[in-house]
């Protein structure tokens, strides 16, 4: 069904509430102890995404609206910068050099198998499939919030960005599925593999002098977060807009420059008081503003796009193996036990929702460890999801 030329709700503000009432809903029916083995399957972000998509296909919001042109660039930067600031380097570093090469091999894998699967499935594939593959990879080198950076770097359409998001979940979730059901192989593989098991016991120790405290949200810190947050994605937007386009087709625009100075702001401002936000939620307002970021792309999507999938599933599937080639390459190398294999993948692949969970599956006490490795592959995503963005403009563009 083609979305009516006119929507029911046409008014910017209008559609920005009703947007944000869906992504409200999502989250709390998510929260509801009934729904929440379906949405641990089924996670929220796709409903944030596809639901909107869903509005506007019915003519309830419009595909184009001044809403959208405000609300990509500037609550794209908004949320990087908090969830920069929040990042605790110190931590990550402590870590251990086994759990970030793990991380980093990961990344790699990434960046190798995007452009490989690419090459093997184009001529099946739509011409600026190439811009959604490039999308993909920022989620599957740190999140979400890479998606959205890397997205709007390399101008993918809202239609390109259906099946990327489907495979996102299917293929992403699913080898989520399958490393989870490798848990009872640890042991085994260890043992063939004579992984050396005391970089985890060392991880362990150095965990425990790593608790975080929270405490109770002041009105202070809110308007210290919001000012700061906005001042800084303004700032950063014209900032970026003194700068040439860069590659061709283009991979570093006003608006990678933009987020690039964001990104490297953001984590110049972790090592400073500021950082001190993260005990009242900085991470949690930035990701916010995230959701409210893909509910808009959601709704200029074309639900036809999304039936365009069965090609992208194959390639998807195809690009996970190559990542994980390169992972059990360099477990080998450095002896790193199935622990770090698993956990190195979904720090990559899951980010920080999946991460803890398979690293708490593996060992029960180290999810924290997930966490970290997580946040790891955050800050290596916006700069190697433009590496492969290149690498993809190569072969597609």
């Amino acid at each position: 069904m083609e979305p009516q030329a006119t929507a029911l709700l046409n008014d910017p503000m209008a559609v920005f509430a009703f947007l944000a009432g869906i992504v409200a809903l999502v989250f709390w029916l998510s929260g509801l102890k009934r729904l929440r083995g379906f949405f641990e399957v089924v996670p929220p972000v796709i409903f944030v995404y596809f639901v909107p998509m869903l509005t506007t296909t019915a003519g309830i919001t419009p595909k184009e609206s001044p809403l959208y042109d405000w609300t990509v660039p500037y609550l794209l930067l908004f949320a990087l910068l908090l969830l920069m600031v929040s990042v605790d380097l110190r931590s990550i570093l402590k870590l251990g050099w086994m759990a970030l090469f793990m991380v980093a091999a990961g990344t790699v894998g990434i960046i190798i198998g995007g452009p490989v699967s690419l090459l093997i499935f184009q001529n099946w594939l739509p011409a600026d499939a190439w811009t959604g593959f490039a999308a993909l990879s920022g989620s599957w080198i740190g999140g979400t919030a890479n998606m959205m950076a890397i997205a709007e770097s390399v101008g993918t359409s809202p239609d390109a960005m259906g099946p990327v998001i489907v495979v996102d979940t299917v293929v992403g979730y699913g080898w989520m599925g399958v490393l989870i059901a490798l848990v009872g192989l640890q042991r085994r593989y260890d043992k063939r593999t004579r992984a050396r098991t005391e970089a985890v016991e060392e991880t362990n120790r150095r965990l425990e002098a790593m608790g975080r405290e929270r405490r109770a949200l002041t009105i202070r810190d809110a308007v210290v977060m919001i000012g700061l947050g906005m001042a800084c994605a303004v700032a950063a937007a014209w900032a970026g807009g003194k700068f040439p386009a860069v590659g061709d087709p283009t991979i570093i625009s006003s608006t990678t420059w933009a987020v690039l100075i964001v990104v490297t702001g953001g984590l110049i401002l972790s090592f400073t008081p500021v950082r001190r936000l993260e005990s009242v939620g900085a991470s949690d307002l930035g990701y916010t503003a995230l959701y409210l970021l893909l509910a808009g792309i959601g709704a200029q999507a074309d639900l036809r796009a999304v039936l365009d999938t069965p090609m992208y599933l194959l390639a998807g599937a195809v690009w996970i193996l190559i990542h994980v080639a390169v992972l059990l390459l360099a477990a080998r190398l450095v002896r790193a036990p199935l622990f770090f294999v698993a956990t190195g993948s979904m720090a990559n692949i899951g980010g920080a929702v999946s991460a803890p969970v398979v690293a708490g599956v593996y060992h029960r006490s180290m999810a924290p460890v997930g966490l970290l490795m997580a946040v790891a592959g955050y800050i290596l995503g916006i700069y190697g999801a433009l590496t492969c963005a290149w690498l993809l403009g190569q072969v597609g563009g």
